[in-house]
């Protein structure tokens, strides 16, 4: 039999229980169909010796912005600003590239490195000779708009209107201070949105080409085509055409919003359902395209102190945040996208809203079973033990960002305070209650390199240097295996992904070292050296092969 590709002398960590270790495996078709002595007498169109280097799995991050990630390398970049006078630099350098009148739109921003301060919306409207401003916040649950961006959204300076599920922030004086919290970012974004599907083609090939160079061959999109996070109804149609045209370098799931699925007529036998106007659910689509959970965001974000907790904010008296929707109605929607066959990701960051997430999925379990892609919590950033118990008992991935510690731990820690932060971004706690963990990054919002993330789950190391959580590390074993087994697990795809083995897709990373053979500060620089999807290179150095 002639084979499309042997690797040869090489290091492979299989996580396979039954062959551990290899030095040669051979791929066919896209998938590995033989290793060590049963590659011997194969003949194949291409030999890869990789003189010792090791081999693993494909990183697959299993809750990303894909879209999102993909436009923040076209839009301004404010991730490295050290003061507002940088953001106003950069507004202007973008201004100048946008004609008069059009919208200047920058990302990346994360006021937790400013002392949780924002530009003045004066300063912006002036940087940006008149052009309104759009300021996308790293957390991705607020963004900053100039006044002139204001007066096109509608605000009246001068009498700020409440907004359901979302804040309009203002100062001691009244006047609103440019910032929009949740469901408030709808006034502006209503006007940008949707992008042009050539636009958000493009992002596709610029983030999957970035993660191809990072060992990337999996990634789930967390949430497309409606709410605040989606750029466009037919987000989905930009993934498909991206993926025809070849300008995807990664496999995708990709999770619609809640907001993007409707009624669905049935029979009158039939419970309400909620979906896609075909019946389109979770799992349609094939090994390079499918459709993941439908995902609802129950509530914000710790770092913006809109995540709903039971107990109050630090140094907040009697604030706790807040859900985005009223209750009864996000479990409505919740109930029917699983009479339809969805499986469920819920957005729950406080500890309250996760409360909420899971007493909904339990119902939702109890009337329709559990489904096949497994149903997940998304971030379940505080975490109480009693709620652990439930996540386990009721078979629910809890999925968490190891990246946000090195990011902005701190930042974190301060609004939750320090029994809290004891029992937030949980990791070795989820292996002993005997559940899956998973890698993900939420990039763009915190830096999306898998192994960075595996370094931050061994070491949880703060930016400011300081553990959060000595309790909650794990081994780099461990952490690698999240990256990989346990990502594949938590997508419903272990089948066909996480391991190297006979009859699993070809989806592999050369690294310049294995991370178990490097100090743990030094994970996250091992270089990857090339990786291969479906049998095909995605990113290869030039001395490779």
């Amino acid at each position: 039999m002639k084979v499309d590709l042997i690797v040869r002398n090489a290091r492979i960590d299989t996580r396979d229980a039954a062959h551990p270790k290899a030095s040669s495996l051979a791929i066919l078709h896209g998938r590995i169909v033989a290793i060590d002595a049963d590659v011997d007498g194969l003949q194949a169109r291409e030999t890869l010796d990789l003189g010792g280097l090791p081999v693993l799995a494909g990183f697959n991050d299993v809750h990303a912005h894909s879209v999102w990630f993909g436009t923040t390398l076209i839009e301004a970049d404010l991730s490295a600003v050290a003061s507002h006078d940088d953001i106003y630099a950069a507004i202007e350098r973008q201004a100048q590239q946008t004609a008069p009148g059009e919208w200047v739109v920058a990302a990346g921003y994360n006021p937790v490195l400013l002392g949780s301060t924002h530009p003045d919306p004066d300063r912006l409207d002036a940087a940006s000779g008149g052009r309104p401003v759009w300021i996308k916040h790293a957390s991705g649950h607020s963004g900053q708009a100039s006044n002139r961006a204001l007066e096109l959204a509608g605000v009246d300076l001068r009498a700020v209107p409440e907004v359901e599920g979302g804040v309009i922030r203002i100062d001691e004086t009244g006047r609103p201070t440019g910032v929009l919290e949740e469901r408030a970012m709808e006034l502006v974004q209503r006007i940008l949105l949707p992008y042009p599907l050539a636009s958000l083609e493009r992002a596709l090939q610029l983030a999957t080409e970035q993660y191809a160079r990072e060992g990337l061959t999996s990634v789930t999109d967390a949430g497309v085509a409606g709410g605040w996070i989606g750029h466009a109804p037919a987000e989905l149609a930009a993934y498909q055409s991206a993926r025809d045209k070849g300008l995807l370098s990664t496999r995708m799931q990709v999770m619609p919003v809640m907001d993007a699925l409707g009624p669905i007529d049935g029979h009158d036998d039939e419970p309400s359902r909620r979906g896609f106007g075909a019946g389109m659910r979770t799992g349609w689509g094939d090994e390079w395209l499918q459709l993941g959970p439908v995902k609802v965001f129950t509530d914000g974000s710790i770092l913006g102190r809109t995540a709903q907790m039971r107990e109050e904010y630090e140094g907040c008296p009697g604030y706790h945040g807040y859900l985005q929707d009223d209750p009864d109605a996000m479990r409505a929607r919740i109930m029917d996208a699983a009479a339809a066959g969805w499986s469920l990701a819920l957005h729950a960051v406080g500890d309250a809203a996760l409360d909420f997430a899971l007493d909904a999925i339990e119902a939702a379990v109890q009337q329709h079973g559990r489904p096949r892609v497994p149903n997940r919590v998304e971030h379940g950033m505080v975490v109480r033990p009693e709620q652990l118990d439930r996540l386990a008992a009721l078979e629910i991935a809890c999925v968490v960002q190891p990246s946000f510690i090195p990011s902005f731990g701190e930042g974190i820690r301060a609004p939750v305070g320090a029994a809290r932060g004891r029992i937030s971004i949980r990791a070795r706690s989820q292996l002993d209650a005997g559940m899956p963990l998973a890698f993900s990054s939420d990039r763009p919002v915190a830096a999306g390199a898998p192994l960075l993330g595996i370094q931050s789950f061994v070491q949880r190391l703060t930016e400011e240097g300081q553990v959060y959580g000595e309790h909650e590390r794990i081994s780099v074993d461990e952490a690698v295996h999240a990256a990989t087994v346990g990502s594949a697990e938590v997508t419903g795809q272990q089948h066909a992904k996480g391991r190297l083995a006979p009859g699993q897709l070809a989806d592999l990373v050369v690294l310049g070292a294995h991370p178990r053979d490097v100090d743990p500060g030094e994970i996250s620089a091992i270089p990857v050296r090339a990786t291969i999807a479906g049998g095909a290179f995605t990113h290869r150095d030039a001395d490779i092969g």
